[in-house]
C-alpha cells in the first residue's frame, strides 16, 4: 500500500507481526501519524474585480487543468516534436493528439466517478500487461498455426474496465491454419 499510494503513505506508520518459527506474517496494523497544524495554504493574488472567492478558486483550478493538459500533450502524448512539413499533416498531427488527451481525460473522469484517482502514466503502466499475444507454430504437414489470445485480466484491469463500463476480455481467441 505504501508503494501504491506514496503522496500520503508518509501520513501512515504500518507495522507488521510475524510467526516466530515461520515467519510468516500474522498481524498488519496502521495508524495516521500526527500532522502538523498548517499543511499550506494557497495565496491567489488578481487585479480583477468582481469575483468571490470561490469563483477565483474555480478560475485558478481551471487554469492549472488546463496547463497540465497542455503538459501531458507536449510530453506523454508526444505533441512534439513535430516532423511533418506538409499542413494537412501538422494538422492531423495535432487533431490526433488532442483526440488522445480527450479519450484520456475521460477515462480519468470515469474513475474518479468511482473513487480511483490515477494520472495518465499510471493507467497506461497498469493497462501495460493487459495484451493480445499472438503465436505461430508450424504442424508436422508445413501449415502454420496462428493463434491470438488477451492475457487474463489482473485485478487492476479489471477495477479500470468497471469504472469504463468494458469487457475484462480484450477479444475472443482467433486460431488460423495457414
Amino acid at each position: 500500500m505504501k508503494e501504491k499510494f506514496k503522496q500520503v503513505a508518509h501520513y501512515y506508520e504500518i507495522s507488521i507481526e510475524t510467526d516466530s518459527k515461520m515467519k510468516k506474517i500474522v498481524a498488519i496494523s496502521w495508524y495516521e501519524k500526527e500532522r502538523e497544524g498548517n499543511e499550506g495554504v494557497y495565496c491567489i493574488r488578481t487585479n480583477i474585480n468582481g469575483f468571490n472567492e470561490q469563483e477565483m478558486w474555480n478560475i485558478w483550478t481551471m487554469l492549472t487543468d488546463v496547463e497540465d493538459a497542455f503538459r501531458c500533450m507536449k510530453s506523454e502524448l508526444g505533441l512534439r516534436p513535430v516532423n511533418h512539413q506538409r499542413e494537412d499533416r501538422v494538422d492531423g498531427h495535432l487533431f490526433i493528439t488532442v483526440l488522445a488527451y480527450h479519450i484520456g481525460h475521460t477515462i480519468r473522469f470515469k474513475l474518479r466517478q468511482q473513487g480511483t484517482h490515477y494520472n495518465g502514466a499510471t493507467i497506461r503502466q497498469l493497462l501495460s500487461t493487459h495484451v493480445r499475444i499472438p503465436t505461430t507454430m508450424k504442424r508436422k504437414d508445413g501449415k502454420l498455426i496462428q493463434i491470438r489470445k488477451s492475457s487474463v485480466s489482473e485485478l487492476s484491469h479489471k477495477e479500470i474496465y468497471e469504472a469504463l463500463n468494458l469487457s475484462y476480455q480484450l477479444g475472443k481467441t482467433i486460431k488460423l491454419i495457414l
